[in-house]
This record gives structure tokens, sequence and C-alpha cells, in this order.
């Protein structure tokens, strides 16, 4: 079994502007998250979540603190390091889907390969590393459809079949059942669990707690703290998250 530490963060802060007009977005953020967790990042509207995706994303840099990665401390890489960490160690999947429209869902999963300069691959490669993936999604009949020719949750498909061609370490989802229906959002439910079942390490941001208690953990921010970790505790299948099933065991953090 795999147990490296993924995610850590260490005191990490993040604040916007300076002086007067400063805003502390986070404020001294700890978390271990370990290979082949599912854990989900709740909070209000300005408690600091999508902040603190940002920089487990690597998207942004901590003003002050550690961020470690797989054991690499990206915390001061500038931001041309910090776009070969994301395109080598990490998978995205947005609410929005963010596909290339006008182009195929198979162009769509390998437009990452082209910026994966660690280990590249010839088109023929990248083009079967991608029909795998696409078939991992159950999308191996949809693999010559643009977007506008795809429901919104094969669209998300498509997207999660994108964020795994690299082989992340690490994939973060943001509000990953936020544009779709019901039925559609439970598929995606689903997949994710697959996934984590096969080992994949998968940080999710939602706002839906019902969405949470699928996952291992939920980490709740308010303030720019975190406020509760919940350890749900059981598989559930994403048909069950309408049932409101209170979660295992909850920690309020000071």
């Amino acid at each position: 079994m795999d147990t490296r530490t993924i995610i850590e963060t260490i005191d990490i802060t993040k604040v916007f502007g300076m002086g007067d007009v400063s805003v502390a977005a986070l404020k001294g953020i700890n978390i271990q998250i370990h290979a082949g967790e599912f854990i989900a990042i709740m909070g209000p509207s300005g408690s600091g979540k999508s902040t603190l995706m940002h920089i487990l994303g690597c998207l942004s840099k901590p003003t002050d603190g550690h961020y470690i990665l797989d054991g690499e401390d990206v915390s001061n890489m500038d931001k041309v390091e910090l776009a070969g960490i994301r395109n080598k160690k990490i998978g995205f999947v947005f609410q929005a889907y963010n596909l290339l429209p006008r182009t195929t869902a198979l162009r769509n999963v390998t437009l990452p390969l082209l910026y994966n300069h660690v280990n590249p691959k010839t088109i023929e490669e990248g083009d079967a590393k991608a029909k795998a993936m696409l078939e991992l999604v159950g999308l191996a009949d949809r693999i010559n459809h643009q977007p506008q020719e795809l429901s919104g949750g094969q669209q998300q498909r498509v997207a999660i079949a994108r964020a795994l061609i690299n082989d992340p370490v690490l994939v973060i989802a943001d509000e990953p059942t936020g544009n779709l229906d019901s039925h559609s959002g439970v598929e995606i439910m689903n997949l994710l669990h697959k996934l984590h079942e096969q080992g994949t390490t998968i940080v999710m941001v939602t706002h839906d707690p019902r969405i949470a208690e699928h996952t291992q953990r939920t980490i709740s921010l308010m303030d720019g703290l975190i406020d509760t970790v919940v350890h749900n505790g059981v598989r559930r299948n994403a048909t069950s998250y309408s049932q409101g099933i209170p979660p295992y065991r909850m920690e309020r953090h000071a």
C-alpha cells in the first residue's frame, strides 16, 4: 500500500493587497493528505477554500509557510516551475469542463501531452493513451465527438480523462457536479469513486455536504482557518447522497 504524503501544508497563509487594504484569505493552514485518499474541502463564500485550492493546484503561491507536494517543496517556485509541476503531477477537473470547442474528445484529452516534456510521447502513443483514458471513463464510442455533441455529464467525463492522461499524483476536482443534473452528478461521483478505488488521490472542492459525505474526510474552512474535519468513514454509492446520512466522526479545530 502506498503511504506517501502527497500534500503537506505547514502554516500556509495567503494575503491579498498591502497595508491597510490587505486581506488575509488563509491564516495558517496545516493539512496532510496521503496517497490514495479522497478528500473534500468545503466552506462558505469567503472562507478561503478557493484560495487553498489554487495553492494546492500550484496556480498560486502562499504568502508564507510551506507547501510540500509529493515530497517537493513548491512554495517558492516561479511561474515557469509551477507550470511544470502542474503538468507533471496534477490533473484538474473544473466545474465548467474547460474543453476546447470544435475539438474532438480525443484531441481534448491529448492536449496536456503537448506540454509534457519530461515524458514525451509520439502522436501514436498519445492517441493510444487518450483512447485508453476515454475507455476508462466510459466514452470509447465518443472519441471523435466535439463538446457541443456531448451531454454535460459526457463533457465532464472527457475532462476527467484529460486530467488523468499524464498519470498525475493528484487530481483536483473543483465542483465537478456543479453544472450537472442529479443523474449526471451521480454518474460523475461514481466515476470518482471508481478512480479512488484504483488508487487515485483526489481533492474535491464542493459546496454540497451530500457530495462531500462520499469522501473519506471533509475539511471545512471558515474565515481562512480550518473549522472542522469530518471523518466520513463509509463508502456509499453516489445514489445515496440524497438520503442525508450523517458523518461518522468530527473534529473541531480551535
